[in-house]
Formats: structure tokens, C-alpha cells, sequence
């Protein structure tokens, strides 16, 4: 019977070890709201809150203006409990959202600011078309509430 290098075998526990540790597993589930986020949130919001990062629970999300991150505010725990949802077990504890430039891209399309204006100078207009890919009928009262406010803002 062959003996066994007891350098191998240490060498070994210290991978089985340390890979307990960092536990890529549970790391790969939270990385699973990634793939579901668009489809989950919908195009609109989408275009304007992409995930950043996940640690422990709490899913880091940029949002292309400081009202959108109002907003999506009141919805973050009809969020959580979607993308969990999805992802088939609790996952997302807690939802952080901050500011910054939010490149997406949604069902292929490069994503178009709605806090852009249009080139006519016109502000975006909301109507029923835009908001029918959305499922949700919180969220889809919470977008509409979102424009109003919006186009109040420019009226000003």
C-alpha cells in the first residue's frame, strides 16, 4: 500500500478549508440577480437602476438621477421580494441605491435616458404604451406617480 505525502494531504485541508470559508456556492446564488434584474424590474426602470454590487445580503443598485433613487425607494422591498422570488430563495435582504452613470441595456436596445430630453425639447410623455411591459401594478403606480413628478419639475 502506498503512503501518502502528508505535504499533499495538508496542502490539501488548506483548500478544503479555505474554500469552506469564502463559500463561492452562496456567492454564485447572489450573483443570480444579475441575469433576472431587467426582466424582474422591467424595461423602464431598468434603463435608469442597474445592480452595482451584492455583499451579505444588501444589493447595491445605480440609478441615473436622484429621483429615480426617491422613487425606487419606496419600492425596494417590492424589489427584494421579486428578484428573491426569482431567484427561488431569500437572497436580497436590503437594497441600497446611489447615483452615477447607468449604462444598460434592455432587450438589446441601448438604453435612453428618460431625464434626457428629447430632441425637440419635449420632456418624455408617459402614456399606457409605455408602461404595459411593466407586470407589476405597484410598480406601474409607482412609475406614473414618478413622470408626474417628473414633468412638474420641468414645468417649473
Amino acid at each position: 500500500m502506498e503512503k501518502r505525502d502528508p505535504q499533499i494531504e495538508k496542502l490539501g485541508e488548506i483548500l478544503d478549508k479555505s474554500l469552506k470559508r469564502l463559500d463561492p456556492s452562496g456567492r454564485l446564488v447572489e450573483y443570480g440577480v444579475w441575469p433576472i434584474w431587467n426582466e424582474t424590474v422591467g424595461p423602464m426602470i431598468a434603463r435608469n437602476a442597474q445592480p452595482e454590487k451584492i455583499r451579505h445580503g444588501t444589493l447595491f443598485v445605480r440609478v441615473s438621477s436622484p429621483v429615480w433613487m426617491q422613487q425606487l425607494q419606496y419600492m425596494k422591498e417590492a424589489i427584494a421580494e421579486k428578484l428573491n422570488h426569482g431567484l427561488g430563495r431569500e437572497i436580497v435582504k436590503n437594497v441600497f441605491f446611489f447615483v452615477g452613470k447607468v449604462e444598460a441595456e434592455v432587450a438589446g436596445q441601448e438604453a435612453t435616458k428618460l431625464e434626457s430630453p428629447a430632441p425637440s425639447g419635449s420632456q418624455p410623455k408617459l402614456d399606457e404604451e409605455t408602461l404595459r411591459p411593466i407586470k407589476d401594478p405597484e410598480i406601474r403606480r409607482a412609475l406614473r406617480r414618478l413622470f408626474v413628478a417628473h414633468s412638474r419639475k420641468g414645468k417649473n
